[in-house]
């Protein structure tokens, strides 16, 4: 059993029964009244962000939690098939488990956080950055804006459909930050 006192980001607590990982923490002494702090925590099994205040010196539960790395495999009807890098050990997950998932090719390597007590998938992380090929999207026309950070929509060959500046063309090579769903560079 732990305490306030042991709040660090990436701390991983039971609150209200369900898993939540600190993000952000803040002891405060009021000059009246008892300290306190107050804490914003991500709800591991839906990704909601959640604020609470805790007194000082309350005890809390922490929680044990083991990243792992999987790789994508296939999606079917059932879901979608990961496979453990080392174990070689098989599992299968719902649409709602993986964020971006449109962004996420055959053979991807993603990492995937387990309550380790129960041995429960809480979430499966696409790594910040993934190379993905441009297979549609209407080519620039010279002159068509006056600004510098125009956008055109294109189409990945996962089907994904993001924006990218007017330069991009088919068939090119691109970078996509997984956390934001935006264009971060050309690969050559």
């Amino acid at each position: 059993m732990a305490t306030t006192a042991d709040f660090k980001n990436g701390l991983c607590i039971s609150y209200n029964s369900k898993p939540c990982c600190i993000t952000y923490f803040q002891h405060v002494k009021p000059g009246k009244g008892p300290a306190f702090v107050k804490v914003k925590m991500r709800n591991l099994e839906n990704g909601r962000i959640l604020e609470n205040t805790f007194s000082a010196g309350e005890k809390i539960d922490i929680i044990s939690v083991e990243r792992r790395p999987y790789q994508f495999l296939y999606k079917d009807e059932s879901g979608y098939h990961f496979m453990h890098n080392e174990t070689f050990e098989q599992i299968d997950l719902d649409d709602d488990m993986i964020d971006n998932q449109d962004l996420m090719k055959e053979g991807q390597y993603v990492e995937m956080m387990f309550l380790a007590d129960e041995e429960r998938v809480l979430t499966c992380e696409l790594p910040p950055f993934v190379e993905l090929t441009v297979t549609y999207t209407e080519p620039a026309v010279k002159g068509d804006t006056a600004s510098t950070s125009a956008l055109k929509a294109a189409t990945l060959e996962t089907g994904a459909e993001i924006m990218v500046p007017l330069f991009i063309s088919q068939d090119e090579k691109i970078k996509v930050d997984t956390r934001t769903r935006t264009y971060a560079e050309r690969v050559k």
